[in-house]
């Protein structure tokens, strides 16, 4: 079988890379590839050093975003042949902490988790992969190749339960919801608040194109500035990690707001800000500022519902691209009106 490989922390090294077929170990299901998303992090771990390998090889196969098809199942799993099925990314460490034994290890304490395709696990970018039942999520054959967008979307499901477990707190209910940045994680945390009949913004720098089509098309409203707002969002979404942007946004915020970042800023950027008034604001306007990464079953389940009950069309304008897996590297860069790209993996 082909895959898409790498080896993290040496940038020129992506391949496509012909492999033996994975046997499944007892009780495994065998998944046939279909697609796999690419997120910034599949840019990171090819041209950084970001990424750590599996144990003992210096290879690892790329994309953690999956879609397949069962292709062998055993009688216990509560799979059959020709399910469609995601891959879980995170794993929880083998000791296991608390909240990996509990099932939440997305707030995994040690830091020992694994996730596939990132650190320490071969991801879903091949022709076969296997995986555990419990690591499986099923996804209705309705969604077809829409299913591939069930892990980020499973990101902006625990978002969205984040930030509702915080607003319990008060006598709150939020009604304007702020999206800032208008990519896939922006678009389905909108989704989201659409399907929660909220009144909600996006705030993107692309002025025209396929994304503020995508967000009027949702009933929302589409910005290229935080100045156009005119009144206080009750529940910000910031997926750009711009820390000029994070700050923009605590600033403009209602009493008893809650902030949730979802976007990672890298490197090594800085810049001024008036700590003591963010402080000060945070702290008498009963705000909240809170960041949240990755997700467990409870939130892949989440995301299924929320694409099966979605706009079939609407989900479909958010995959740009679909790129054979013989070129999937071209899938990395950049194009106009790219919103979410995806690798054919029998191409």
């Amino acid at each position: 079988m082909k895959a898409a490989t790498v080896i993290p922390g040496k940038p020129g090294s992506s391949a496509v890379d012909e492999l033996p077929d994975p046997s499944p170990e007892p009780g495994e299901l065998l998944v046939e590839g279909l697609l796999a998303g690419v997120c910034p992090t599949d840019t990171e771990v090819v041209e950084s050093e970001h990424g750590i390998p599996p144990p003992g090889g210096g290879r690892m196969v790329l994309f953690h975003e999956s879609l397949g098809r069962v292709r062998h199942a055993p009688a216990i799993s509560g799979f059959r042949e020709g399910d469609h099925v995601v891959g879980v990314v995170r794993r929880p460490d083998p000791l296991p902490c608390a909240a990996c034994a509990a099932g939440q290890w997305d707030f995994c304490r040690n830091d020992e988790f694994t996730e596939c395709g990132i650190r320490g696990l071969d991801g879903f970018g091949s022709q076969r992969w296997t995986v555990e039942p419990r690591f499986a999520i099923p996804v209705p054959s309705s969604l077809g190749e829409l299913g591939v967008l069930t892990e980020p979307a499973s990101i902006v499901e625990k978002a969205w339960e984040q930030a509702e477990f915080v607003m319990r707190r008060s006598y709150f209910t939020p009604r304007r919801v702020l999206v800032t940045g208008a990519g896939p994680i922006g678009l389905l945390a909108a989704l989201l608040g659409r399907q929660r009949e909220l009144e909600v913004h996006v705030m993107d720098r692309v002025s025209g194109g396929v994304k503020p089509d995508l967000v009027r098309e949702l009933g929302a409203y589409y910005h290229n500035s935080l100045d156009e707002l005119d009144s206080a969002p009750d529940l910000v979404f910031e997926t750009t990690g711009s820390g000029e942007v994070v700050f923009d946004v605590l600033r403009r915020t209602g009493r008893n707001a809650v902030t949730v970042l979802l976007g990672i800023s890298g490197g090594d950027q800085t810049m001024r800000i008036p700590a003591g008034t963010v402080n000060d604001g945070l702290v008498l306007e009963n705000a909240t500022l809170l960041g949240s990464v990755s997700a467990n079953l409870r939130h892949y389940h989440g995301a299924v519902q929320a694409l099966d009950d979605a706009d079939r069309g609407w989900l479909n304008g958010l995959i740009s691209r679909r790129v054979p897996l013989s070129d999937w590297q071209r899938a990395l860069r950049a194009e106009r009106d790219d919103v979410k790209v995806t690798v054919r993996l029998a191409d």
